[in-house]
């Protein structure tokens, strides 16, 4: 099914101007970069190394925290299927490293939604099935993948109460791109019955639970006890990641004031949702102005000289990328950004799965991990009734003592509760794979 003319429009004037505006955006012009050279890859290695007799499952997810929900699954598919091929896409610059480190044999940005970049990927990779994780569907890619005789799945699928893709026009723009879809692995009811107002037929979906859980308890599990990223901290420890300017306000006030009412082993370990140069020069400034020493980790280590655990600085501002999901385990308990912007909020079972209690903003509702907790009594949402920097600092001091770890067993309970879900997903990828009929080209042999 092709989309409408008013989608194709609309992805044509994006791809348009989204060059444009990349001139003065270091982001975009990373993406739009690194798109047009992935595009090349990718056709490159199909024609050197696509095997035709050989299923090519393709992934995509867009950014890092769905491309984690992707790989718990495709790394057992990957297992219970090792002569696959795999192919994997995503859309945000902060997936290159995680694209980079996956066990399949391509990988890239995917092209803009438009006709032509899809068509040529598409006849290149002769994708078997075409799985998307989440939410981040396209539909040009959809259709064409699925016209082209590739199955359509989606794993960890989730829509949130306030997503726009429910309501008009952004339902009319999509509908055809889930219509393809054959089978559908829904986190929850909920996930599953706003999936059929998408527009996906309610015998297609299934309630596999959130691929999420497997995720963050196997890189816990992998994470050496021995790496120095773990010495950074302690009991008294908050360990902030993805954080924005509205969070660091409420973070940095609420240091502040647990230094002046005399709590010096308060530390803070602040990881910006976007470590640009710019920002990490504001929450210097901001952190200086507030009386507070800071120190980039990028500049030290837990042995680094002239820094002994006595004289380390109030804040560690952490300009590295990718290694949040470790820096969770190195303290007493964790902030999660986005939930004072319109961001939304990031991952809040990374800590979780480090048995850490986790606090975050006031504009949680949209994520499901997030109400889990709350209701096991394994997070806490800080509101702006009555000052949050006081909240956050109350609760800092609360889970720094004996109530941390016990609320952090909580928070790990939630967790294990949902592991199991990758192999579901898997299952159901692999069951979709094997009993689509295959292409007459298939048995063509290597390509």
């Amino acid at each position: 099914m092709q989309p409408s003319p008013s989608y194709r429009a609309l992805a044509g004037l994006a791809g348009a101007l989204i060059p444009l505006a990349a001139r003065w955006s270091p982001r975009l012009s990373q993406g739009h970069v690194g798109r047009r050279r992935s595009l090349a890859g990718f056709l490159e290695w199909a024609r050197s190394s696509r095997d035709r007799s050989r299923p090519l499952i393709w992934w995509h997810a867009p950014s890092v925290g769905e491309g984690r929900q992707a790989e718990a699954v495709l790394v057992r598919v990957r297992e219970r299927r090792p002569a696959w091929q795999l192919a994997f896409t995503h859309f945000s610059p902060s997936a290159e490293q995680l694209a980079a480190s996956l066990p399949v044999d391509v990988a890239g940005y995917l092209p803009w939604d438009t006709p032509g970049p899809v068509e040529q990927l598409v006849a290149a990779l002769q994708p078997t099935a075409l799985v998307f994780a989440k939410l981040d569907l396209w539909p040009e890619l959809a259709g064409q993948a699925a016209a082209s005789g590739a199955a359509v799945a989606m794993v960890a699928a989730t829509v949130s109460r306030r997503s726009c893709r429910t309501r008009w026009p952004a339902r009319l723009l999509t509908r055809s791109g889930y219509a393809t879809v054959a089978a559908a692995g829904a986190i929850a009811v909920e996930d599953a019955e706003r999936l059929v107002r998408l527009g996906i037929r309610p015998d297609r979906i299934q309630v596999t639970g959130d691929p999420r859980a497997d995720s963050v308890a196997d890189w816990v599990a992998r994470v050496d006890q021995q790496d120095p990223l773990l010495a950074l901290g302690g009991p008294e420890t908050l360990v902030a990641g993805s954080t924005w300017p509205e969070d660091e306000d409420v973070l940095l006030g609420a240091l502040a004031r647990l230094r002046a009412t005399g709590h010096p082993g308060a530390r803070l370990i602040l990881a910006p949702h976007q470590p640009s140069p710019d920002h990490l020069r504001r929450v210097e400034a901001q952190t200086r102005r507030a009386g507070l020493t800071i120190h980039r980790l990028g500049a030290m280590t837990p042995n680094a000289p002239g820094l002994p655990g006595d004289a380390w600085p109030d804040v560690i501002l952490v300009d590295w990328v990718g290694i949040l999901a470790t820096l969770y385990g190195a303290g007493g308990l964790a902030y999660v950004g986005g939930g004072f912007g319109r961001a939304g909020l990031h991952s809040v079972l990374e800590p979780a799965a480090w048995s850490r209690p986790v606090l975050f903003g006031p504009r949680w509702d949209g994520s499901r991990d997030a109400e889990l907790l709350l209701g096991a009594g394994g997070g806490r949402a800080l509101t702006t009734a009555g000052g949050a920097q006081a909240q956050l600092a109350e609760a800092w001091l609360e889970w720094s003592s004996a109530a941390g770890p016990a609320a952090g067993r909580l928070a790990r309970k939630v967790v294990e509760a949902g592991i199991g879900s990758a192999e579901r997903n898997a299952e159901l990828v692999i069951e979709l794979v094997e009993r689509k009929p295959r292409r007459e080209s298939d048995y063509l042999g290597g390509g």
